[in-house]
């Protein structure tokens, strides 16, 4: 028997199940086709100005910061403000994501764009997301050439630009946009939720940011709700 196995038996012994009784298979069955909805917190559900003001809130109070842009052209230039508000090199890695990759970069001046996965040598990223749940201040990124996973982890600094329109109040809403997006049974390999920088304190109870991951978040909420 595999460890698996062993795992398992030991929880249906401990119920009293074999894991073969119609009922709790049709139980199973249904909840993976009905998508039910769980207890959604209020404090997402808002009006659409008032869904973004509550996401930012929850952003900075995980330690990231937001800027809101009326446009899309505008997110070039936002990006190289914020490299010189921290000192950091001109210079960014996306993925080949079509809404990233139609911006006027040229606009930023001397901000140097290359695209790829990350090889653990860049220091900023600049990726876009899926989408944003106001209630936890969460991003959502999808894994593949268009936002390489990598983008999210290994630079220093992450800098994610995701569209007001796609910020729902909860998880459900973003998870059945994706049901929506990709069909039935069907998902993207990875899909990270990203909640404020990288953060651990493991070791003395004392916070160390870029722990695991970017020290930085930046997040550029385009457009309107």
């Amino acid at each position: 028997m595999s460890s698996r196995e062993v795992v398992l038996g030991s929880i249906r012994r401990s119920l009293g199940v074999s894991g073969r009784e119609a009922p709790r298979r049709q139980a199973v069955a249904d909840r993976l086709a009905h998508h039910p909805r769980g207890l959604v917190p209020e404090r997402g559900q808002r009006p659409p100005a008032e869904r973004l003001e509550v996401f930012r809130q929850m952003v900075e109070a995980a330690a990231g910061t937001v800027a809101k842009l009326p446009r899309a052209e505008d997110v070039p230039a936002a990006v190289a403000a914020f490299l010189r508000a921290h000192n950091l090199p001109m210079a960014v890695r996306r993925g080949d994501d079509p809404r990233l990759a139609g911006l006027p970069w040229e606009r930023a001046g001397a901000l140097e764009v290359t695209t790829g996965a990350s090889d653990g040598h860049q220091l900023v990223a600049v990726s876009h997301a899926f989408g944003g749940v106001a209630e936890t201040g969460t991003l959502i990124l999808l894994s593949g050439r268009d936002n390489p996973t990598t983008l999210n982890f290994l630079p220093d600094t992450h800098i994610v630009v995701v569209e007001a329109r796609d910020v729902a109040g909860d998880y459900e809403t973003v998870l059945a946009r994706l049901r929506e997006k990709f069909g039935a049974g069907e998902m993207p390999r990875t899909v990270n939720m990203i909640t404020g920088p990288s953060r651990s304190a493991d070791i003395e109870q004392m916070l160390i940011l870029g722990a695991h991951g970017p020290r930085r978040l930046h997040v550029l909420v385009v457009g309107e709700a």
